[in-house]
């Protein structure tokens, strides 16, 4: 793992070899500084390409360094890009496949860039919270132009190197190569080995002709589309360094910049979500070379909403599916849902109709459940009933062959149990989609005591395939992410009988970061769907308090947005949310009928209450070993429950705060009268990690 060095008549070419993208880790980086020494030294050698191994040039920073000292180590980036720039022999850099990051500030330290059609570059630090510092804000514009450079800094979206190529005026990119790389490369070295003096990008001008005016509307656009995250706005600082002075104040802008966000709140949380993300997938007893079972063809057990949604994520990843329905109307309106959210897509400019075309080949129907037995995957997502799903799944032992997988979406109900109405637990593990499931990009793979190993990680694999971040989670009531929810909306319940409305509740929520607030949410989900729960699960709990707001509301037949009156109320054909003075006075009668006198709540309590609650029960999952890592949780919220990503997530979150300061505020909800005092005793891994000075993450 580094660099390998090999001569081709009088071209050096040193190769980045660091699977799986060749991140620049000390190693590598010592590897390619060794070869770049190495051909100097040697007088047969007039000019040397740079290159990367397998499916990358290079993807930028060693991710497994990030923020350790080896990252600083020398030789760092920057004194590796400066070896690049002082060479007395020319360096070309052949780019191909993935050019990401350090890896394009490396190519920008070359005197030269070839590229294969297809690579894919970029600059996007701005996403996990901090601007490029490796002279990226400082070298780009001087090859794209300002405001090309500008735009990819702040995106931080990949462009392919042909359109790069193509742009007027541009010198990223000297020349593409059609054929092999290499021979090109090595080819385009020889035609400019001699050519004096060597062009440095660093030496390139640096103008806009009205920079003051463009950077503050650059400036003040970032802070409006971006306004939780400070990076965006701080690129264009950087950027307008890069005009504005000479080229080593600007590098020293850059690097002040990107070392004051690394300590922002939001760039710790962005790269908190960024590695969770990436272990989420890491199972701690499933080896990554455990074998995984073929999926070629997958079936869906219902064409309803959810049903329609799965078979959708399947299908644009090129997967055939067949959905099976008990009636042919049923089928015939699931089919008419996907046309329609493709053509949709179509309309706006999102797919190609051939695509769209494609897509809906792979589909097709049955009413027989003979004719999916060759699925390798099958995924039921009938009503979610236990008694339902016993139904479907002593059918789908009787008829799948043997070794497919039976999958179950249920969102909160007893996995083993489902898996007990087979003779093949092995085979049986939950998949849990969220709504829209065809947009959601969280899956809870819910692990049953009998599912098989390889199992687990097939259905990792499918979720990658089908761009979902699948979290493990074990089996209980709710599972990681409706097991948290419920106490979430527990406290909702608590906080309008002690004198909240709907409104002021989201609102304070909403502020925090929350794509929507609880009493939203229940009305765009169904409030029925949590009254059918509810009404489950508090006869198995009938200890546990809760507020019956939400009852009431629905003997009032306000199911939410399908209904025209939920929490609020929906002018028809309308999404938005307007104050039910109906529910309001419902809410007072109540409280009167409790004896509760109303009090001012203010929003930090509010959202205190909201947050730590999720945090507590959290905490109690991971205990459990429900989920195996604080980060998984952080995923589920962030990927599946609109928790604000610049927040990180409840556990990030948390130890932001201090758990020494949660813990404290718990203790002092515990002494509200009106609350579930017991609920708010510190969970046993809380307290001791509060005891022990330690955090979650």
């Amino acid at each position: 793992m580094g660099a390998r060095y090999e001569v081709r008549g009088d071209v050096a070419i040193v190769t980045l070899d660091n699977p799986p993208v060749n991140g620049l880790g000390l190693e590598t980086r010592q590897g390619v500084a060794a070869g770049v020494e190495q051909a100097w030294a040697d007088a047969a050698v007039k000019a040397i390409v740079i290159t990367g191994a397998g499916k990358a040039f290079s993807g930028g920073a060693d991710i497994r360094e990030f923020g350790s000292p080896k990252s600083l180590a020398e030789p760092n980036l920057l004194s590796l890009i400066k070896l690049m720039e002082s060479s007395p022999k020319p360096v070309v850099a052949a780019l191909h496949t993935v050019c990401m990051g350090g890896g394009l500030e490396l190519a920008l330290g070359c005197h030269y860039r070839v590229a294969s059609p297809g690579t894919n570059i970029a600059l996007p630090e701005v996403k996990i919270g901090l601007i490029p510092g490796a002279g990226g804000t400082q070298r780009l514009p001087r090859v794209l132009g300002v405001e090309t450079a500008l735009n990819m800094i702040v995106g931080g979206d990949p462009v392919k190197s042909e359109v790069l190529a193509g742009l007027p005026g541009q010198l990223l990119i000297d020349r593409m190569i059609d054929g092999d790389l290499l021979d090109g490369a090595c080819a385009f070295a020889r035609e400019v080995a001699d050519i004096r003096p060597l062009k440095r990008v660093r030496d390139l001008p640096c103008q806009h002709p009205n920079a003051d005016a463009y950077f503050q509307f650059a400036r003040n656009t970032a802070k409006a589309v971006a306004r939780n995250f400070p990076a965006p706005a701080k690129c264009v600082d950087a950027v307008e360094a890069a005009v504005k002075r000479k080229f080593d104040d600007a590098m020293v802008v850059e690097r002040e910049i990107f070392l004051a966000l690394m300590l922002t709140p939001e760039c710790k949380a962005l790269r908190h979500a960024f590695f969770g993300e990436r272990a989420a997938s890491k199972i701690p007893d499933v080896p990554e070379d455990t074998p995984v079972r073929p999926i070629a063809r997958v079936a869906v057990i219902g064409a309803g909403t959810m049903g329609g949604g799965i078979s959708m994520n399947f299908l644009n990843a090129g997967v055939p599916v067949t959905i099976l329905e008990t009636q042919q109307e049923a089928l015939d309106r699931g089919v008419a849902t996907i046309r329609k959210n493709y053509e949709a897509q179509v309309k706006k400019g999102k797919l190609k109709d051939d695509k769209y075309q494609q897509r809906m080949a792979l589909l097709s129907t049955t009413l027989s459940y003979a004719d999916i037995a060759q699925a390798d995957l099958v995924i039921e997502a009938v009503f979610e009933e236990i008694g339902v799903k016993e139904a479907v799944f002593k059918q789908l032992d009787a008829v799948m062959k043997p070794g497919a997988i039976l999958a179950s979406n249920t969102s909160t109900l007893d996995v083993n149990r489902i898996a007990s109405f087979t003779q093949r637990p092995q085979d049986v593990v939950g998949m849990h989609f969220f709504s829209p499931a065809n947009v959601m990009k969280l899956l809870e793979v819910v692990r049953g005591e009998k599912t098989a190993k390889d199992v687990l990680a097939t259905v990792m694999g499918v979720a990658k395939k089908i761009r979902k971040t699948a979290v493990v989670s074990g089996v209980c009531d709710g599972f990681i992410g409706n097991r948290m929810i419920e106490q979430y909306s527990r406290q909702a319940g608590f906080l309008l009988e002690e004198g909240c409305t709907p409104a002021q509740v989201d609102r304070a929520i909403e502020k925090f970061g929350f794509a929507m607030g609880p009493f939203r949410m229940g009305d765009l989900a169904g409030n029925d769907i949590g009254w059918a729960i509810r009404k489950r699960r508090y006869v198995e709990k009938p200890d546990l308090r809760y507020s019956k707001t939400a009852d009431l509301l629905c003997e009032m037949g306000r199911f939410g947005q399908k209904t025209g009156a939920g929490w609020y109320d929906y002018a028809p054909g309308k999404r938005d949310a307007m104050p039910s003075d109906v529910v309001v006075k419902m809410v007072e009668e109540h409280r009167n009928t409790l004896g509760i006198k109303p009090r001012k709540i203010s929003d930090e309590e509010i959202v205190q209450r909201l947050v730590y609650s999720l945090v507590n029960e959290a905490a109690k999952i991971l205990e459990e070993g429900i989920a195996s890592k604080a980060s998984d949780i952080d995923m589920v919220y962030l990927t599946g429950y609109g928790f604000p990503l610049w927040r990180g997530g409840p556990m990030c979150y948390a130890d932001q705060q201090g758990l020494f300061n949660v813990a404290q505020s718990m203790k002092r909800f515990a002494q509200n009268p009106h609350d579930d005092a017991s609920f708010w005793q510190p969970a046993p891994l809380l307290a001791r990690l509060v005891a022990e000075g330690k955090s979650f993450t």
